[in-house]
């Protein structure tokens, strides 16, 4: 992650420092943060010891569009606001694009390729991986096949975490985006429910 400031570029012309990425406000997206909710179901399953991502906004050196929305570029990130790879928040308000995705496919396909992205390069390591094969997946509609090569889908498809599968086989849907915990084997589902009822008794003051 950087952030830029500009120095004086000439006599009497200098730039405002541009402001510092930011966390995101509740709220501030919620189509988003409701995404990054389901991802992260999968991120506390499958890599112990890791807190949430969360989103951070890179303010524009623009002025806010006419209606007022921010322009600021969204990322996926670590805890500490470090982020990789392209904003979600990628559409052209001048054209009169929604600052987020109209439809919640779109939205959870955009965070859970950010998310893949930030872990797999921050991280150095392939994340979320196919148990049965131990590859890496990659973010898909449900039901597509093989050959598939991100072309129109019906907004109301699931969206899953895909395996080629093995060099002879072929390509399958491991799960939905979120349940990466119904893959894992017995000793670790429970280990994660202790974990959560942890966590849920730390919220709530309780033992």
């Amino acid at each position: 992650m950087n952030s830029f400031s500009y120095d004086r570029i000439g006599p009497g012309h200098d730039r405002p420092q541009l402001s510092e990425p930011r966390r995101a406000e509740p709220g501030e997206w919620p189509k988003f943060e409701a995404a990054l909710a389901v991802v992260n179901r999968d991120v506390m399953a499958t890599l112990p010891g890791q807190d949430a991502l969360i989103l951070m906004v890179d303010p524009s050196w623009q002025p806010p569009s006419p209606s007022g929305i921010d322009r600021g570029q969204v990322h996926v990130a670590m805890p500490d606001g470090r982020w990789q790879g392209n904003a979600v928040n990628v559409f052209d308000l001048e054209e009169g694009d929604p600052p987020e995705p109209d439809d919640a496919m779109t939205t959870l396909t955009l965070v859970a390729e950010a998310a893949q992205e930030t872990i797999t390069e921050l991280l150095w390591q392939v994340w979320p991986i196919c148990r049965a094969h131990k590859i890496g997946v990659h973010v898909r509609p449900a039901g597509t096949a093989d050959d598939w090569c991100g072309g129109e889908a019906d907004a109301s498809d699931p969206v899953v975490w895909w395996c080629r599968g093995s060099r002879d086989g072929t390509g399958h849907d491991v799960c939905l985006v979120g349940e990466l915990a119904a893959t894992l084997p017995g000793k670790e589902r429970r280990a994660l429910r202790r974990s959560e009822r942890k966590r849920e008794g730390g919220q709530y003051g309780c033992e």
